[in-house]
């Protein structure tokens, strides 16, 4: 009679887990469900934006790669919506503006790094460098046009080889002698990346908006050596700033 009564109670106590364990999944469902929804709302939102300028055409694939990256892995979710959400005020407000300074950008593509680094293992080499002298004059100063490090640290995720042993990822920044400096190196993938409609724009914009602000103070090389695809970004921020004092 007493082992009937202590196989009662042991049931009762194995529902009681049961049921419990199902009420955490049904809430922890509905978190990650709202979380979602926001997201899709966000993707939806920016989707319906009238883009007026070479600047504002660069969001909405920023966004959907963002959205892209963190879906992919939802359990670095609250990680990678921290790191968002210093990504989306750099987008929506300092973007905005017609310069920033070469801190603001920097600091703005190393959050933007850490949310592409959710795409990879954690055995994929991906080597970020910063090489600044935060002591020169034009450091803070604004004379950088904004987002001008996306497209080739996106082309870099897209395009890399994220599968093979010596696969490999390269991003430097560099600041001295008032010149801002990017450097980024991976290993190309044998898999061609699929081609969607309109895609190529953040590629075109760049060279069209650093030729537009920077003219001749600006340097953009791309070349590939030994599987190898390196761009090289170099801008002259004091011989910009020079020419803009001139011409006003």
């Amino acid at each position: 009679m007493e082992s009937q009564t202590l196989l009662i109670i042991a049931l009762i106590g194995l529902l009681a887990v049961v049921g419990w364990l199902a009420f955490r999944l049904r809430e922890s469902e509905k978190k990650k469900n709202a979380i979602a929804e926001k997201f899709y709302n966000l993707e939806m939102k920016v989707g319906d934006l009238q883009l007026e300028t070479l600047e504002s055409r660069l969001n909405p694939h920023l966004f959907k790669n963002i959205l892209n990256s963190i879906q992919s892995h939802a359990y670095q979710t609250y990680f990678a919506l921290d790191k968002l959400a210093n990504v989306l005020d750099y987008i929506l407000y300092e973007s905005q503006k017609k310069l920033v300074s070469p801190k603001e950008e920097i600091e703005f593509a190393l959050n933007l790094i850490e949310i592409n680094k959710i795409k990879v293992s954690p055995l994929f080499e991906l080597k970020v460098k910063t090489k600044i002298n935060e002591n020169e004059p034009l450091y803070d100063q604004s004379l950088l046009a904004p987002l001008i490090s996306i497209d080739l640290i996106e082309n870099a995720f897209k395009h890399a080889d994220l599968q093979s042993a010596d696969a490999f990822i390269s991003i430097v920044f560099e600041y001295r002698d008032n010149t801002f400096s990017l450097t980024v190196s991976n290993k190309i993938s044998d898999k061609k990346a699929l081609k969607k409609e309109n895609s190529g724009i953040g590629s075109t914009t760049l060279e069209q908006r650093l030729k537009i602000i920077y003219k001749d103070d600006f340097k953009l090389e791309r070349f590939t050596e030994n599987d190898i695809f390196t761009a090289h970004l170099k801008i002259n921020l004091l011989g910009y700033k020079t020419e803009v004092f001139a011409a006003g």
